[in-house]
């Protein structure tokens, strides 16, 4: 399919092992089944909202509806794009890219999970790669936003690997308890002096104005 009215399917960032691009239906739901088979530990809760802790069959579902919703509510000032990763060819896990008055502001924030079988083996850190080099080198982002919570070893470690610096902390409820979450940044200084993965992207001229960034605007 090569839709003409959402060039956002025609998007691709890749790295020298993994395709980032919007899921059409199939690959969405094989990413959907990526999801139900597990992200973490269940005793463990890494994200600020705990949209894991719902039966398998339900967060399937949950993630098929969820990014469909990002791409019916698209609006150039508020945009979430939501990005199947690519491993041999197969969905394993989601690396997203947010922003409100991108066009205004030039910062943006970052948030991802990866099949629990798929882990250990660097994705994380080469898909956070991707989105960083589309921000900075395709949209021309000043700066990145990121956050984990304060146990969250391989979320941090990622973020340190790309260049996030800390910038300070937030506290939020999560499963009616109290958790301290890491606030990190990454600004264009930085994402240069960090760069180690090959990125390639394809397609994003026609996507710019749905961004907020005129073509001038891009460096």
């Amino acid at each position: 399919m090569e839709p003409h009215y959402w060039p956002l399917y025609r998007l691709r960032i890749t790295t020298p092992r993994l395709e980032l691009r919007l899921p059409d239906l199939k690959v969405l739901d094989e990413l959907a089944a990526v999801s139900a088979a597990g992200v973490h530990d269940p005793d463990e809760m890494p994200f600020a909202v705990p949209w894991t802790d719902a039966p398998p069959e339900e967060r399937g579902r949950s993630t098929f509806r969820y990014v469909l919703g990002t791409v019916a509510q698209w609006q150039p000032e508020r945009w979430e794009l939501c990005l199947a990763v690519l491993f041999e060819g197969r969905p394993v896990g989601q690396q997203d890219l947010r922003a409100v008055d991108f066009g205004v502001t030039g910062e943006a924030d970052t948030g991802s999970w990866l099949g629990l079988a798929h882990q250990g083996r660097g994705i994380g850190t080469e898909m956070r790669a991707a989105v960083a080099h589309l921000a900075f080198a395709g949209l021309g982002a000043r700066a990145l936003l990121s956050a984990a919570a304060t146990d969250n070893v391989r979320s941090l470690g990622v973020s340190r690997r790309i260049g996030y610096r800390p910038d300070g902390y937030e506290t939020l409820a999560v499963r009616g308890r109290s958790r301290t979450f890491r606030r990190l940044r990454l600004d264009r200084e930085a994402w240069e002096a960090h760069r180690r993965v090959p990125v390639e992207v394809t397609g994003l001229e026609p996507c710019l104005p749905l961004f907020g960034v005129p073509s001038a605007a891009v460096v």
